[in-house]
């Protein structure tokens, strides 16, 4: 496996795994989730769009941080925004990720962790045989 193919193999699981964590949550089948702009996802009073922002900018760290920090584990919104927020950083090119201090790997760990905090620990067993 060269090393586009292990980002594209990441990237397929961190989706797949995301889609299958807003279908738990919110007790609907998803094919995919792209979700408009528009969406109302936010965590302690900032919106989705502020945390992709920030890491656009190259303050990846910083808002994943600010993000985990404000997480109320209770509230699907929050959490189904955070899982959001990692497929939106394991979508940057790898040099960008690279500059900034980031990787795929941690967009993973993250929202592995993400779903095991908010109860969803056995979707990660699932998909442990992937990774």
């Amino acid at each position: 496996m060269n090393f586009s193919d292990e980002k594209d193999y990441i990237m397929r699981i961190i989706k797949e795994m995301v889609r299958v964590l807003f279908s738990l949550m919110l007790g609907k089948q998803y094919k995919s989730v792209e979700l408009p702009k528009e969406n109302k996802f936010e965590v302690c009073g900032r919106t989705l769009e502020e945390f992709e922002k920030m890491a656009d900018q190259g303050l990846i760290n910083e808002a994943e941080n600010m993000l985990l920090e404000n997480i109320d584990y209770t509230q699907k919104g929050e959490v189904l925004a955070a899982a959001l927020f990692y497929q939106h950083v394991a979508e940057k090119d790898s040099d960008f990720l690279a500059l900034h201090n980031y990787s795929r790997e941690e967009a993973l760990e993250g929202l592995k962790a993400l779903a095991k905090e908010a109860g969803y620990g056995e979707m990660c067993e699932i998909f442990s045989d992937y990774f």
